[in-house]
């Protein structure tokens, strides 16, 4: 089905919603798009959601789930604006996730255990969000890729990935119970060219909807408990997002991209598009879950 804006979908459309897990795809540019779609649906989910701008045509997919939104995703706010309206006609038992064209989810065991799979387990586990890691990947020669976009060629950072205490300013700035904030990848090797407030990597990309959830500018919700990587009494999941969408910016913005020759550097390694590197990196958590 095709939306001509999101109050369209808000009035005829949300019936769609019904049942999750559904995902929020945000289309910047036309780079990759129909590989994040036809991935997302490899994935297992039920619908997914397009936000297009009105002048990206969507190519030609083969997903029955499709379903395009006409969205100014370049518009301040555009993105928590549109999540935030879409939870509040969601129901409570539906799971919905969100990211941009040319990133990849993946989860622990995902060559051969879907989304609905893990979500179910998440569920039982009395959790409402899994924390997800946005992993940069970015082709290893910027000659042959001006855009710095492979997926035959994807290479990401083996190690450089940290994590600093979030702080609470509404408690004298101590530490937020179960509540990181993290970093790496190119957001930090070229943290100058990245405006503080957007270095992060961390995103609560994966919720269930609730009654009053809102999405904050910093991927974070209002709710607190949604931002914490794990539950008091042992690991949880995690997810990762591998993502192209830094480089890509960092290859178009004026003031970075006569800078920036390459990417790679000693630490950089191939992409295998596997959940099995990713774990064995430290950038996702399978918890209990075998």
């Amino acid at each position: 089905m095709d939306f001509a804006s999101l109050d369209d979908f808000l009035g005829r459309g949300t019936e769609l919603l019904a049942k999750g897990p559904v995902a929020l795809i945000f289309i910047e540019d036309p780079i990759e798009i129909a590989a994040t779609i036809q991935h997302h649906e490899k994935a297992g989910f039920r619908q997914i959601l397009a936000f297009t701008p009105p002048d990206i045509v969507l190519p030609a997919t083969g997903c029955d789930v499709l379903h395009k939104i006409t969205w100014d995703t370049h518009a301040e706010g555009a993105l928590p604006k549109a999540v935030n309206a879409v939870i509040g006609e969601t129901p409570e038992t539906t799971w919905l996730y969100y990211c941009y064209n040319a990133e990849f989810l993946f989860h622990p065991f995902c060559e051969n255990r879907n989304i609905r799979e893990m979500i179910a387990f998440h569920t039982e586990e009395r959790r409402d969000a899994m924390l997800s890691y946005v992993v940069d990947l970015y082709a290893p020669d910027l000659e042959k890729y001006p855009d710095a976009v492979s997926l035959t060629e994807a290479t990401m950072d083996r190690s450089g990935y940290y994590a600093l205490a979030r702080k609470d300013p509404g408690n004298h700035g101590h530490p937020k119970d179960r509540q990181l904030d993290f970093f790496g990848g190119l957001r930090w090797r070229f943290e100058e060219h990245i405006p503080e407030k957007r270095r992060k990597i961390d995103r609560i990309a994966l919720f269930r909807a609730q009654k009053g959830l809102q999405l904050r500018e910093d991927h974070t919700f209002n709710i607190e408990e949604y931002n914490t990587y794990t539950c008091p009494w042992h690991h949880n999941l995690t997810a990762a997002i591998a993502s192209f969408r830094t480089a890509k910016a960092l290859r178009t913005n004026p003031g970075s991209m006569f800078d920036i020759h390459s990417f790679t550097w000693h630490n950089s390694t191939k992409f295998e598009w596997h959940s099995q590197q990713l774990m064995d990196l430290g950038l996702m958590e399978p918890g209990q879950w075998f």
